[in-house]
């Protein structure tokens, strides 16, 4: 029997987007509701044994070679299932085999080479993937989204990686008891990275340049909008997606301030010393 999965979409107390878990087979059929966001939450240790089964058939050449790079089987099996979910997703929403999906790279936004973001032929139907230790997050849309998952980081992290905070938000980091500082230091991470994964630029640009808050609610950003995400206990998730407002030049909240962290457009960029594996 034919099942067609259309996600919860709704937002839990305190506007949080609430993701659907993604249980083993997933579903053969899924679709786009308007232009709402949809998300789907992996957890690692459920999925893994299907991804493990079916990553031979489902998996390119490519993504296979990647996977066997890893020296950690915790990391493997976070970028097989993140990738196992997104193929079999990506062939529900498309109507074919999850091996048949083409994905290609988007041309770099500095040098218009091709290997920018992941996207699919056509542009009808955008996708963001993220993962860390334990779960994976998929978002899909019929505009551009980003989306990005983390472990709550230590508090000796803060300190070295100050430079990626807006002046704005180091302040308000800083008047913050210690005790909660780390939470909403990875709250204003995922919501900085989910945006420039959305923009396609990774941190090819300076995650400081935007003022995305630290408190409950993001702050605005001309021509996106900016939602936290309910994952389990002891990590942040935000999406970021084009609402296709054009976004005038030079009006990106805070352009021009702040510090200088740089690196490339890829699924998922590792910003803290806790391991953890990237999400290409």
């Amino acid at each position: 029997m034919t099942s067609l999965a259309t996600p919860a979409r709704g937002r839990a107390p305190g506007r949080l987007l609430v993701p659907e878990p993604l249980s083993d087979p997933g579903p053969e059929r899924a679709a786009l509701v308007a232009a709402t966001p949809q998300l789907w939450l992996v957890d690692t240790t459920a999925y893994r044994a299907h991804a493990a089964r079916h990553a031979p058939g489902t998996l390119d050449a490519l993504e296979l070679a990647r996977a066997a790079e890893f020296a950690r089987a915790a990391d493997r099996d976070a970028y097989v299932c993140a990738h196992v979910a997104l193929r079999r997703l990506l062939g529900a929403y498309l109507g074919t085999t999850a091996r048949e999906v083409v994905i290609e790279r988007a041309p770099c936004s500095h040098c218009a080479e091709p290997h920018g973001r992941p996207v699919l032929p056509g542009g009808t139907l955008h996708f963001s993937l993220s993962h860390c230790t334990g779960i994976s997050l998929l978002a899909f849309a019929s505009a551009p989204v980003g989306v990005d998952v983390e472990e709550v980081v230590r508090p000796d992290v803060i300190a070295d990686t100050a430079d990626v905070l807006h002046p704005r938000e180091a302040a308000e980091l800083a008047a913050l008891p210690a005790g909660e500082r780390a939470r909403a230091f990875t709250r204003v991470w995922t919501r900085k990275e989910a945006y420039l994964k959305g923009l396609g630029v990774g941190l090819s640009e300076n995650p400081a340049a935007d003022y995305v808050g630290s408190g409950p609610e993001p702050a605005r950003l001309p021509g996106w909008t900016l939602t936290d995400v309910r994952v389990p206990e002891g990590h942040r998730a935000a999406l970021a997606l084009n609402t296709g407002r054009a976004e005038p030049a030079g009006e990106r909240a805070g352009a021009g301030e702040g510090g200088t962290a740089k690196s490339g457009p890829g699924e998922g960029v590792a910003l803290t010393p806790p391991r953890r594996p990237p999400a290409g």
